[in-house]
C-alpha cells in the first residue's frame, strides 16, 4: 500500500505542476494579448486623431471609428477575462481534487 501511497503523491504533484504551467501560459497569453490590444487601441486612437485634424467635415466617420474600437476593445477584454476565470475554477477544482484524493488515500490505508 506504500507502493500506491507514493504513486499517488506522485500523480497529484505532476497534476498541480502541469495546471501550474498552464496557468502561467494562460495568463501570459493574457498579458501579451491585453498588451496587444493597447497598442492597437493607441495607434487607431492616434490615427483618428490625425483623421480629426486632416478631415474637419467628417466628424462622424471619426465618432464611428472611435465607437467600433470601444467596443472591440471592451469584447476582447471581457472575453479574456472570463477565459481567465475558467482556468482559475479548473486549477481550483483539480488542486482540490488532488489534494483530497491524496487525504483519502493516506487515511484509508
Amino acid at each position: 500500500m506504500e507502493m500506491v501511497g507514493a504513486l499517488v503523491v506522485v500523480v497529484v504533484v505532476v497534476v498541480v505542476v502541469v495546471v501550474g504551467v498552464v496557468v502561467v501560459v494562460v495568463v501570459v497569453a493574457v498579458v501579451v494579448v491585453m498588451v496587444v490590444v493597447v497598442v492597437v487601441v493607441v495607434v487607431v486612437a492616434a490615427v483618428a486623431v490625425v483623421f480629426q485634424i486632416s478631415c474637419w467635415n467628417n466628424q462622424e466617420v471619426l465618432v464611428h471609428v472611435v465607437v467600433v474600437v470601444v467596443v472591440v476593445v471592451v469584447v476582447v477584454v471581457v472575453v479574456i477575462a472570463a477565459a481567465a476565470a475558467a482556468v482559475v475554477v479548473v486549477v481550483v477544482v483539480v488542486t482540490c481534487f488532488a489534494l483530497s484524493f491524496l487525504l483519502y488515500v493516506y487515511t484509508t490505508t
